[in-house]
């Protein structure tokens, strides 16, 4: 009996110590289950920072930033959390550490305490003012610039905020080389950042290359300052930035000559003055500047036009800077020698007041006269270039069939787009050949083909007559001007002989020496090309205004370099009337165009070093 009660006894001990045990694991799972969920609610101990890349920049071709883009942060405060009695001293350290104006910052805080809340100071902080804002905005805390306020029922401290909000554009030389290099639009990405993108010039045609990017994201452990430990753990992501454009266009060449448009539109009263500087045989562009700039981060009302690339967009009558073209074409096909004479359809013979009377021809409806006057009624081919005559080419453009014409303006590149690396370029226009080819059963002349070959009744833009004067200076080959660098470029192609292009060469250093284009000569160097002046086409006709040009090249013994300029709607009435005439407008500025160039050395003029004394002097005492 008393065995049953100690086993009894010793049963009941077990059975305590078994649920004891029990109890005690139970409770142990129940205190690590809630430290584990407890543990889940913590912060997370690693942290991700977006490292965001930025648009590609656009160098000029001695290595000078035209373009560039930089990352831009925004700062912001709530005015509910700032201690009025430390307004000022706030805005002092912020003034100093961002480098903003105290009162434009005075004026946001007092007009946002009319209704106190969240202010964004800025939103185009520089990553420098970022680093040194992020250390005032710790500060600004100890000093108990900023107090708790409630927000939900909780008590917050809200300081100053400093985060990353995208990029923008900036453009150190402000105006230069615009419109060419364009101008931009932001977006906002998918990660809720400001992107830009090219919408006109450059910007645009090379938009993929220069957006051409990747962000960067760097993954760690953080610390209490949510800073990102690097370790053995950390894992980096490189950012990758756009691609960047060096073009073939130097700074120092394209300012100067910007600087001398400047002076030369105010000079001449000109709406506009395009130039162009082309190396003869690479096709590459060393200047394309206009009068009419804008600097693309602050663009006025009044310069919206000037947004437009005119050298490629605007089309317009070129006048008498064809008329080489369309007698090459003559030239090529042996249908005129430099030997025979052309009726200028004058009499020769001077009039009443001592004049020599200007040529006329009748053709269908039109009367056509010359803009000149001749001593003589028979011309060389020699006299219609220096001279100019409309009747003498377009004789001569007579000789052609419709189709040889028109094949010949689109061989130069005359009614095509002239292939430049920028957008929205126009291709002109040129009569079909049906209206080129009527009367050539009657051989009658025929009004279309004689209009376009003294550059009337068509259109043309000034990058296509940059490209087709080239090949007089080029052997007779056509190459496309390119403003960025390259590294395959287009192959030239050969379009006619060196024969023609030779003869029509000489013609056109001539037509400088000796005709309108006189005031280009510039000692030491070849120098060659043709003035024209054409009235510009509006409602209801031909207007008194009128563009004035001067196309052709300017070589040294190393160098050759195709140069064109237009002056749109210079004076033309009053004491300044006569500037409307290329030779008084175009030339003075070509001049310039090589005078910088020479200055710059793109240009060396062969100097003939006379020697201090013939040996058939006598000695000098």
């Amino acid at each position: 009996m008393e065995l049953d009660e100690q086993n009894l006894k010793r049963i009941k001990k077990s059975v305590f110590t078994i649920l004891f045990i029990f109890l005690a694991f139970v409770f142990l799972i129940y205190f690590v289950s809630s430290t584990v969920d407890e543990y889940r609610k913590l912060p997370s101990l690693t942290t991700s920072k977006l490292d965001l890349s930025v648009r590609g920049d656009i160098l000029s071709k001695d290595n000078f930033k035209i373009a560039t883009s930089r990352k831009i942060y925004t700062a912001s405060i709530d005015t509910r959390a700032l201690d009025l009695s430390k307004k000022e001293l706030f805005i002092k350290l912020f003034s100093i550490y961002s480098d903003m104006d105290e009162t434009i910052l005075r004026e946001k805080i007092e007009n946002s305490l009319r209704k106190p809340g969240h202010l964004t100071i800025s939103r185009d902080i520089s990553s420098r003012a970022a680093k040194n804002l992020k250390l005032l905005g710790r500060k600004l805390i100890v000093l108990k610039v900023f107090h708790e306020i409630k927000i939900k029922n909780s008590s917050v401290v809200f300081g100053l905020n400093i985060f990353e909000t995208g990029e923008t554009r900036d453009y150190p030389y402000n105006d230069t080389l615009t419109p060419v290099i364009g101008h931009l639009r932001k977006e906002i990405d998918n990660h809720d950042k400001t992107r830009i993108s090219g919408i006109k010039g450059l910007e645009k045609s090379y938009n993929i290359e220069l957006n051409n990017i990747r962000n960067g994201i760097l993954k760690g452990e953080r610390d209490i300052s949510s800073n990102i430990i690097f370790n053995s753990d950390s894992k980096i992501t490189t950012r990758k930035d756009g691609n960047a454009l060096v073009l073939n266009i130097p700074l120092r060449l394209q300012k100067n000559i910007e600087l001398m448009l400047d002076i030369y539109k105010e000079k001449l009263g000109a709406d506009e003055i395009i130039i162009s500087v082309m190396d003869s045989r690479s096709g590459d562009v060393l200047s394309l500047a206009s009068s009419n700039r804008f600097n693309p981060r602050f663009i006025r009302a009044e310069e919206i036009g000037n947004l437009n690339i005119s050298a490629i967009e605007y089309q317009y009558e070129p006048g008498s800077v064809i008329k080489p073209i369309a007698i090459s074409l003559v030239l090529e096909r042996n249908k005129a020698s430099l030997t025979e004479l052309i009726n200028a359809h004058n009499n020769g013979s001077v009039n009443e007041k001592g004049e020599y009377p200007r040529g006329e021809i009748h053709i269908g409806d039109w009367d056509i006269s010359d803009d000149h006057q001749f001593t003589k009624n028979m011309l060389t081919i020699e006299d219609i270039i220096i001279n100019s005559s409309n009747i003498g080419t377009l004789i001569l453009a007579n000789r052609l069939t419709g189709k040889e014409l028109l094949d010949g303006y689109h061989l130069f590149g005359i009614n095509e787009k002239s292939g430049i690396d920028l957008p929205y370029e126009k291709a002109g226009t040129l009569p079909t050949l049906h209206q080129l080819s009527s009367g050539e059963q009657t051989r009658n002349l025929n009004i279309f083909k004689s209009t376009i070959s003294y550059g009337q009744g068509m259109t043309t833009t000034f990058m296509q007559l940059v490209k087709a004067y080239n090949v007089f200076n080029n052997d007779g080959y056509l190459v496309s001007p390119t403003i960025v660098q390259k590294e395959i470029k287009q192959q030239p192609v050969k379009i006619i002989s060196k024969k023609t292009v030779d003869t029509m060469k000489g013609l056109l250093i001539k037509t400088v020496q000796e005709g309108t284009g006189r005031n280009t000569i510039y000692e030491g160097l070849e120098i060659g090309g043709k003035t024209g002046t054409a009235n510009t086409v509006g409602k209801g006709g031909y207007q008194k205004k009128y563009i004035s040009s001067f196309f052709g090249f300017v070589n040294d013994k190393e160098h050759k370099y195709t140069v064109g300029v237009t002056v749109n709607n210079p004076i033309s009435t009053g004491e300044h009337w006569y500037y409307y005439y290329a030779a008084n407008s175009a030339v003075p500025v070509f001049k310039k165009i090589i005078e910088i160039m020479v200055k710059l050395n793109y240009l060396k003029p062969q100097i003939v070093e006379q020697p201090e004394q013939s040996p058939f002097e006598k000695p000098k005492q």
